[in-house]
């Protein structure tokens, strides 16, 4: 979903399947495509989602943010009803190494492979979402948008003073790093 300036909702399916998002300028996207041979593409669906976790979460930390990305034997010993809040959205449930600031979700992945290639996504809050805002657009209840604002958090929320284009240089850098052109091993 992505808020119009209208206040209008247009909804996209997105071919990554998962929980509903809405976009605007309170959350800060990013796309990494990689080739069907590159070392992070090559390990198993979970397995790929972990340098993406944590170099979100490293950009979080380099910010003044207490993030980390969420390992999946945390994810286990957590109870059914923390893992998944509101079971339509994105932000509303955890997966292995999405990022946590403190115990609130701040940031969510998901990924899309193909033949070709794989296509990791990532979505970082940097203000509150208007939840709101989503309930109304897919029909839902009222009182899951009370759920997901108290379970997710956003960088601005979580440190005073946070400046989201910092971050977004930061995450770009980290992200640099992190993708050496490599193959994977035979």
């Amino acid at each position: 979903l992505l808020a119009q300036a209208d206040g209008s909702v247009p909804v996209l399916l997105r071919q990554s399947g998962g929980g509903a998002v809405l976009t605007g300028p309170w959350m800060l996207g990013l796309s990494v495509a990689l080739p069907p041979d590159h070392p992070l593409a090559c390990q198993g669906l979970v397995a790929s989602y972990r340098w993406l976790g944590e170099a979100m979460a490293q950009a979080l930390q380099q910010g003044g943010v207490d993030a980390q990305a969420l390992a999946p034997e945390v994810l286990r010993a957590m109870p059914a009803e923390r893992r998944t809040a509101v079971a339509w959205a994105c932000f509303g449930g955890l997966s292995p190494w999405e990022v946590l600031a403190g115990v609130r979700k701040i940031a969510g992945l998901a990924q899309v492979r193909r033949a070709h290639g794989v296509l990791l996504v990532g979505g970082v809050l940097l203000q509150p979402s208007p939840w709101q805002l989503m309930c109304e657009a897919l029909g839902c209840a009222a009182a899951d948008a009370q759920v997901l604002a108290a379970t997710t958090i956003g960088a601005g929320e979580a440190i005073a003073h946070f400046d989201a284009h910092a971050c977004a240089s930061r995450l770009e850098q980290v992200l640099a790093a992190t993708l050496e052109p490599q193959a994977c091993p035979p």
